[in-house]
């Protein structure tokens, strides 16, 4: 009863918007008062597991997303993406789509992609006759692919919490998130039908369009290998993530004051302050996760978990249903950072009871809290692309819930009843980590 009870404090706490680590703090409070535990006990056990090289690359992958911003390489990575897809109605649209892939392949988080495409996509298309919330509604759901399309942040805090190597977490994402960007692309053409207003850009031909291209990705070949560097040194074994993502860090500094000139000291002490205040509320965070997660493994919650679960239904595809239930309430009502760190270690061993692979409940936790993250009542990243794009909810929710219905969810559920899209590329790359392409024996 005092599991319910604390679960449901938490809950309480988190939709009347108090700050995530309090609400794990007043979590972990009421079962030490409640319970025969103590924090002389807990708190040594936080702190020994989060002494962790791993999780260095959380801070420095907040900061590459807050750099691109100020160096010049979102813009220009909006360049490419723009000459690759926005020659036609609605193409600029589904460049900001393609942008927000291209952007989550360096900074791995959806926040950082609403802050940085947003802030050029969004009015770059109210002044080609977009509604504004259509394309706010648009920025916010395809943020969602700066944490499918690798690396990704939540994908390294899932492998740390898990014990499940972060590469093949990164890999798992990359089916979901191509089939996700082919949806948007598809679903905002055909929602720009119904909008007269949007300026449709003079025919270039094809040959125009390559030399477009051509043009445009000659102008962001700096920012284009910055994906090469961070992936192509983790997978060819040069670089851990940690240190991939402090090699991203220099590139991007590098790119801003010395190849571009434009970013100022002024905008580097501005992304260091922002990052060391976002790491230290997640680390705060994680300290108090780990706690809750050490009392809820002691009173064997995951047991009980799949215990009521096979109450309702020992039905594996039932079971799945009611996993996605519970992360989407529970993306919902939290970040995807802090979501991860508490669905994890709940879900893991539910997904082994029904031979779910962990490298596959990877890419499940990742689509459904980020479709959490933009549904309301609390929708982070949804109120977020509010801000950036000054736009009411009242005038984004109409199209962001077209997205959400039409693309997001189809996603999460092929995602989590078609295991050969997530693990067909980490059983491609990485065979001796994942063994098997569908569901395990």
């Amino acid at each position: 009863m005092n599991i319910v009870i604390d679960l449901l404090i938490l809950m309480f706490l988190m939709a009347l918007g108090v700050p995530v680590p309090f609400c794990f703090m007043a979590a972990v409070l009421f079962l030490i008062a409640t319970g025969d535990y103590s924090f002389s006990f807990l708190m040594p056990i936080a702190f020994y597991k989060m002494n962790s090289l791993t999780l260095l690359a959380v801070p420095f992958f907040i900061m590459v997303g807050g750099l691109m911003q100020s160096s010049g390489v979102a813009e220009r990575l909006v360049g490419v993406a723009n000459a690759m897809v926005g020659g036609i109605k609605g193409g600029l649209g589904s460049a900001s789509v393609v942008a927000c892939a291209i952007f989550g392949a360096i900074a791995g988080t959806c926040s950082a992609a609403v802050a940085a495409i947003g802030s050029i996509m969004i009015p770059r298309m109210v002044k080609d006759g977009y509604p504004r919330g259509h394309a706010t509604g648009l920025i916010a759901c395809a943020s969602v692919l700066g944490q499918l399309i690798p690396p990704s942040v939540p994908m390294i805090l899932y492998g740390w919490v898990t014990w499940q190597p972060i590469q093949a977490c990164f890999l798992a994402t990359v089916g979901p998130g191509i089939v996700l960007i082919i949806i948007y692309a598809f679903l905002n053409a055909w929602m720009c039908r119904r909008y007269p207003g949007i300026k449709i850009p003079p025919p270039m031909g094809f040959t125009g369009r390559v030399k477009e291209t051509g043009r445009a990705c000659w102008r962001g070949t700096f920012a284009l290998i910055a994906p090469v560097i961070i992936l192509g040194g983790i997978y060819a074994g040069i670089f851990y993530p940690t240190e991939s993502a402090t090699a991203a860090v220099v590139y991007v500094i590098f790119l801003g004051f010395v190849v571009y000139r434009s970013m100022t000291v002024r905008d580097l002490g501005r992304t260091l302050f922002q990052t060391a205040t976002t790491s230290g509320v997640i680390m705060l965070m994680l300290f108090f996760v780990l706690m809750l997660g050490r009392i809820y493994t002691m009173e064997n919650v995951p047991q009980r978990l799949i215990a009521l679960m096979k109450e309702i239904s020992e039905n594996r595809y039932v079971i799945l249903l009611m996993m996605n239930l519970f992360l989407i309430i529970i993306g919902m009502l939290m970040d995807d950072f802090s979501g991860t760190l508490l669905a994890a270690p709940l879900l893991l061993p539910i997904a082994k009871e029904i031979g779910v692979h962990p490298v596959h409940l990877a890419a499940i936790l990742g689509t459904n809290l980020g479709l959490g993250n933009v549904t309301p009542p609390c929708a982070p990243i949804l109120y977020l692309a509010g801000r950036v794009g000054n736009c009411s909810f009242e005038k984004m929710i109409g199209p962001a819930i077209k997205f959400m219905l039409l693309g997001s969810l189809p996603v999460v559920l092929i995602t989590t009843y078609c295991p050969q899209l997530v693990l067909w590329l980490p059983n491609l790359l990485m065979p001796e980590i994942v063994p098997v392409v569908g569901w395990v024996k």
